[in-house]
């Protein structure tokens, strides 16, 4: 894996290369992981997803699915990648899966709890490395106590939990030492602490100091976290860590904070918030177009039209009694307005629900409780996602952080429904 920056301002522009067993893979940076809920993205075939465009080089597996399975694939013995017929992926595992909520309170000295589709299980640091073995990632996260992201843990509880992140990771690395199923795999070290500063900076230089092939920024997933005290220990961490190595974040996906974790040295994110958003019934509309582009161009006026279209506060408020979880980004196309709206989800799009479906139906097939609803949904906010990373790497490239930020962050105040137009 070979990490090349080419040094714009506001964020690490660049790439990585030589990634999988093969070292033909790569991941334009700033970019997102694909996705999937056992190895498929959700809702989606294989067919389905190759008719999404700009799908990341490299898919996330959440460990517990695959630690459920373990026994299949240890006498399967040719790995994850195979066994879900994705033989030429590049595999990430995550110790946990973004969308499934951990209760707090599991952890101990010796192990970390995963929860799965069968409930609790708890794992050690050699029985997670059996069964990273069976998986035989090209990428994986070691294990680590991110414990933290409650709200009520002290400096004591973080302190703790940096000090078992360590001792796990110092076990997994010799492990690995004696592992030839494991030789070609890239561990990445957990930076643990919550929202203590000097347990996150200590965290940060201990972990920069093993031989890891990247860094996973844990533990500010939620909302429990202030933002500003978030962005602070972001912004510090990425300060303490080598520059020739990746950095990924757990747990963050609206748009507006993605870039602010791009502006402090972050690498990699998930694509979860797509997944959020399909199951809310919504589709993504925010524009991200700072580009003379035509498409880019249509999508950004297409954004302003649907504002000045749909911009009664009544029907704001009607939404946001729906799905309290819904964000500015995106449209609830379960909403009645819609029944007759025979546009597509966004005006300009390329994907595949746009070019060939309306508002209306996906409405219809939303309130008949149709599967291809979800079909539809989460291709068209895949790709926007997936477009979204592009014109970030675009922005930076042409020195535009700054103007796409800004329009983002105007979606983000004013939302697809009651914004006013404002040039």
């Amino acid at each position: 894996m070979r990490l090349k920056l080419l040094g714009a301002g506001g964020g690490r522009l660049g790439s990585l290369a030589g990634l999988g067993r093969s070292g033909a893979g790569a991941l334009a940076l700033p970019g997102c992981l694909l996705y999937t809920r056992g190895g498929a993205a959700p809702h989606l075939s294989h067919d389905t997803l190759r008719e999404v465009r700009g799908v990341p080089g490299v898919a996330q597996l959440a460990l517990p699915a695959l630690a459920e399975i373990q026994d299949v694939l240890e006498e399967y013995k040719e790995g994850a990648a195979k066994f879900i017929g994705m033989p030429d992926a590049v595999l990430y595992c995550s110790l946990h899966d973004p969308v499934t909520p951990c209760p707090s309170g599991y952890n101990t000295n010796k192990t970390v709890s995963l929860w799965g589709s069968s409930g609790r299980m708890e794992v050690t640091a050699s029985r997670f490395m059996d069964i990273q073995r069976a998986i035989q990632p090209d990428w994986f996260q070691c294990i680590s106590d991110g414990d933290t992201i409650s709200g009520e843990a002290g400096r004591k509880r973080a302190k703790k939990s940096v000090d078992r992140s360590l001792s796990f990771l110092d076990i997994c690395l010799q492990l690995q030492e004696k592992s030839p199923e494991l030789q070609g795999s890239v561990m990445f070290g957990a930076i643990e602490g919550g929202d203590i500063l000097e347990e996150r900076l200590r965290s940060a230089r201990e972990t920069a100091k093993r031989p890891v092939g990247g860094f996973v920024l844990d533990g500010f997933q939620g909302s429990a976290m202030a933002k500003e005290t978030k962005l602070k220990l972001i912004a510090s961490v990425t300060a303490e860590l080598p520059e020739d190595k990746p950095r990924i974040i757990h747990g963050v996906g609206r748009p507006d904070e993605v870039l602010e974790c791009i502006e402090r040295g972050v690498d990699i994110f998930e694509s979860f918030f797509p997944f959020q958003v399909t199951e809310r019934g919504c589709a993504l509309v925010f524009s991200y177009g700072c580009h003379p582009d035509p498409e880019a161009t249509v999508l950004t006026r297409n954004w302003a039209q649907d504002l000045e279209k749909n911009g009664a506060q009544e029907d704001q408020d009607e939404v946001s009694e729906a799905d309290p979880e819904m964000t500015p980004f995106e449209i609830f196309l379960k909403d009645k307005k819609y029944h007759d709206d025979f546009g597509p989800l966004l005006e300009g799009c390329s994907c595949y629900c746009c070019q060939r479906h309306t508002r209306a139906y996906v409405h219809h097939l939303l309130v008949t409780n149709e599967l291809l609803a979800g079909v539809l949904l989460m291709m068209h906010n895949f790709q926007h996602y997936f477009g979204f990373f592009s014109a970030i790497q675009d922005a930076l490239r042409d020195s535009k952080l700054d103007q796409l930020k800004k329009l983002v962050f105007r979606q983000a105040l004013q939302g697809p429904a009651n914004a006013t137009l404002s040039q």
